[in-house]
C-alpha cells in the first residue's frame, strides 16, 4: 500500500498542470522555433506546425527562387536581399523565443497553398507581432484576400516605419 504523503507530490503536479491548462486560451500555443522573419513553428496538438504571419512579408534569409525574383523585381542584389532577410529574422528572434506562449488569431482562410497555418500572432504582452514587424521596419505589407482584416493597420504601420526611418528604412 502507498502512503498518503507519497502521493502529495503527484497530486500537486496534476493540480498545477490542470491549473496551467485552464489558464490558456483556446488559441494559445508555444513557439517551437523561428523559421525566418515571417514564419515560425509552433507546438500544436502534440505535433509541430508552421505558421505564416498574415499580411506581411520579410526578405528571404536564403538565396532561393523567391529571393532571386524579389531581387529582380526591386533591382536589388540578391545578396542584399539575403542580408535584409537575416536582419529581419534576427529582429524576430530578439522578441520571440522557443518556449514562448503566443496567441493565434485566424482570418477567413486558415492555411496557404503550402499547408502552413495563416495567423495574426499576439505576444504575451498583447502586442500583435505582425504589426510590430512592419512598424519597426523589418517587414513590408503583403495582403492576399480574403485575409485582409488588418490591411489598413499594416499600411499605417509601414508609413510610420518609413517616416521614422525604422529598420530597413533607416538611413545609413
Amino acid at each position: 500500500m502507498v502512503r498518503r504523503s507519497a502521493l502529495y507530490p503527484y497530486i500537486l503536479f496534476l493540480l498545477l498542470i490542470t491549473y496551467s491548462c485552464s489558464k490558456r486560451t483556446e488559441n494559445e500555443v508555444l513557439v517551437s522555433r523561428i523559421v525566418d522573419g515571417d514564419t515560425i513553428e509552433i507546438l500544436l496538438e502534440g505535433g509541430k506546425e508552421k505558421v505564416r504571419l498574415i499580411g506581411i512579408d520579410t526578405p528571404e534569409s536564403r538565396i532561393n527562387s523567391k529571393a532571386k525574383k524579389d531581387a529582380k523585381r526591386t533591382k536589388t542584389d540578391v545578396k542584399e536581399i539575403k542580408k535584409m532577410g537575416i536582419r529581419a529574422t534576427k529582429y524576430l528572434k530578439s522578441i520571440l523565443n522557443p518556449g514562448d506562449a503566443i496567441r493565434l488569431e485566424f482570418d477567413v482562410r486558415e492555411r496557404d497553398q503550402y499547408g502552413r497555418l495563416l495567423a495574426y500572432i499576439y505576444l504575451s504582452d498583447g502586442q500583435m507581432l505582425n504589426d510590430l514587424l512592419v512598424r519597426e521596419g523589418f517587414a513590408n505589407t503583403l495582403t492576399y484576400p480574403p485575409n485582409v482584416k488588418y490591411e489598413e493597420r499594416f499600411r499605417e504601420s509601414l508609413r510610420y516605419a518609413r517616416e521614422n526611418n525604422k529598420g530597413f528604412w533607416a538611413e545609413d
